[in-house]
């Protein structure tokens, strides 16, 4: 397996990474891609240029075995396995790319940003190759000249496998959470064909590729989740379009292998569940960047209030909570949302991030009180006015204690900032296909 790791957050590791994905793709091998973290937004453009699910691997948020589950058994059968860093590689400690890489026994190649300097990049890569499990070689980005290059490679204390020049706009579009996704399609089919060849030229494709060979074996996998098959196909209506797309694959596959059939339907175009549907998952994604359009599709939002009146289980996350809210602030104004909870949010200039540990005080639909589940929270959002709490319980899944609200309760709706990934506590998947009727 190949990990593609970075000096730091912005130095073009994940340009490099969709640039190898892809090359190794044009020399018709087969790519599983993995992203190290918790992050949506990465995986989802290696899942574009893949054309297979990217997985997240997440020692804290799911466990060594889970991890290694979940990497041996998408790997099987593919001829490379590239991961994706998070940051720079050691940061975060216990939880950093490094010692991921470390835990699974895979190569780790450096991507530095060589922009403004030339020898002292060597001194750079020789700290990191002597501070964690050791380098298999490095990538530059923003190489000015054939000297320029020549000068880093003379340098430099472990092979240069690649760089990529200064000057070309590989950059991939982003925002206030990061990249845009690949919903959105920021990456033009002739800027990626420009990346890819770029890469080709530029770098060792045959050392690359065999340092992406999967090494993990068919028998070195658990059996596969199966927390128990329903005795019918729950329908579980999974909200998906620009506005709600950050889910965990795995998080969908667990569903399934619970006995969930998924329908999907779009609020951005009005749509609602499909008939027969027995619970509602509204994920994560920028509610508020399509607040004007989602506030005019009053067929969803009605849909989605009488449901949860209805008392109909519904789990929402992040965005998907800011939905279920009164009203979203954006440009100046406030759009009116499904009104099922008490709250309004708007954009606020420093995020709030990091992981979380959610231990349930009150049932809900993930499990019993006392039960927990892991995740990880991304968001500048903040819940503003709070209108009647009248029915309603706040922080009933702990994990952001405080006065910023993360979690919600109201007859049968679930509302969380944070992302969870059932990887962490496969029976809660479990628990809402049984929501559904499962």
């Amino acid at each position: 397996m190949l990990v593609l790791a970075g000096v730091k957050s912005g130095c073009g590791k994940s340009t490099a990474t969709i640039g190898i994905m892809g090359a190794l793709g044009k020399l018709e091998l087969s790519v599983q891609p993995f992203k190290a973290g918790p992050d949506f937004i990465d995986a989802g453009l290696h899942g574009l240029v893949c054309k297979r699910p990217s997985r997240n691997l997440d020692i804290w948020m799911c466990g060594e075995n889970y991890v290694l589950d979940c990497a041996t058994r998408h790997s099987n059968g593919a001829d490379a396995a590239v991961t994706e860093g998070v940051m720079g590689l050691f940061d975060g400690g216990d939880r950093s790319t490094d010692a991921l890489a470390a835990f699974l026994g895979a190569n780790v190649v450096l991507v530095v940003d060589a922009y403004g300097m030339a020898e002292s990049a060597a001194a750079l890569v020789r700290g990191f190759n002597a501070h964690g499990h050791g380098l298999k070689g490095v990538i530059f980005n923003r190489v000015s000249s054939a000297g320029h290059l020549e000068r880093l490679s003379k340098s430099c204390p472990v092979p240069v496998l690649g760089y990529l020049p200064s000057g070309e706009a590989f950059g991939i579009p982003s925002r206030h959470l990061g990249l845009k996704t690949a919903e959105e399609m920021p990456l033009a089919p002739p800027s990626l064909e420009k990346l890819i060849n770029t890469v080709m030229a530029n770098f060792n494709m045959e050392e690359l590729a065999r340092l992406a060979r999967p090494v993990f074996r068919a028998e070195d996998a658990e059996k596969p989740f199966e927390p128990g098959k329903a005795s019918q196909k729950a329908k579980l209506a999974v909200a998906w379009d620009a506005a709600f797309s950050f889910y965990y694959r795995d998080n969908l596959d667990m569903f399934e292998q619970a006995g969930a059939q998924l329908c999907f339907f779009s609020p951005l175009k009005n749509e609602t569940p499909e008939a027969g549907a027995g619970a509602v998952y509204i994920g994560g994604g920028y509610p508020e960047l399509y607040a004007k359009q989602l506030s005019a599709n009053f067929s969803t939002r009605n849909f989605i209030k009488n449901w949860a009146e209805d008392g109909r289980p519904i789990y929402a996350e992040c965005g998907g909570l800011m939905y279920l809210g009164q009203t979203i602030e954006a440009d100046g104004a406030d759009y009116a949302m499904c009104g099922v909870l008490p709250i309004s949010s708007s954009l606020g200039k420093r995020p709030v991030l990091g992981y979380r540990q959610c231990s349930f005080k009150e049932p809900c639909l993930l499990g019993a009180p006392g039960q927990a589940i892991r995740g990880h929270e991304f968001h500048y959002s903040r819940i503003g006015n709070i209108w009647d709490k009248k029915g309603v319980s706040f922080n009933v899944m702990g994990g952001n204690e405080g006065a910023e609200i993360s979690s919600a309760l109201y007859k049968n709706t679930l509302a969380t900032y944070t992302h969870v990934h059932f990887g962490s506590n496969p029976e809660a998947a479990r628990n809402l296909v049984q929501s559904a009727g499962g």
